[in-house]
């Protein structure tokens, strides 16, 4: 069984691989300060688990899950299982932020947001997933 994958028009492999790197540095870049905020147990992050109606001690494991998440997404073996354990994650936020009713675009879809980068990322780094969600004409 072959994997070839036929690329987007004008793109290249490394062109490919090159950007979904960045992707997943922005990504990580944003990730690592918002687990270290949680880990650090700084009051900005307890005050808003308060305002979003969760128990403020809870940061510190959020954290946690978020850093093995991270984990995971960084490691090219289980890249695959970080992307979907984060995308649980991001899901959650999104319904704690429908459930307040908040602003649409700027708090409800930010996860879809770091979706877009999380997966993005993969995606174009990654042939074999592009072999599975491959682009249609």
């Amino acid at each position: 069984m072959s994997l070839a994958v036929e690329t987007p028009a004008g793109t290249t492999p490394k062109t490919m691989t090159w950007a979904g790197w960045a992707l997943t540095g922005l990504f990580t870049l944003f990730m690592t300060f918002d687990i270290a905020i949680k880990l650090l147990d700084l009051q900005v992050v307890r005050d808003t688990l308060a305002a979003l109606g969760y128990p403020p001690h809870l940061g510190r494991l959020i954290g946690v899950i978020e850093l093995v998440c991270l984990a995971l997404y960084l490691n090219p073996r289980t890249a695959v299982l970080g992307a979907v354990l984060f995308t649980a994650v991001m899901g959650g936020a999104i319904a704690t932020h429908l459930r307040l009713d908040n602003p649409l675009f700027s708090h409800t879809l930010f996860g879809v947001y770091l979706g877009l980068f999380l997966w993005g990322g993969l995606w174009l780094r990654d042939a074999r997933l592009r072999s599975l969600f491959p682009l249609r004409r």
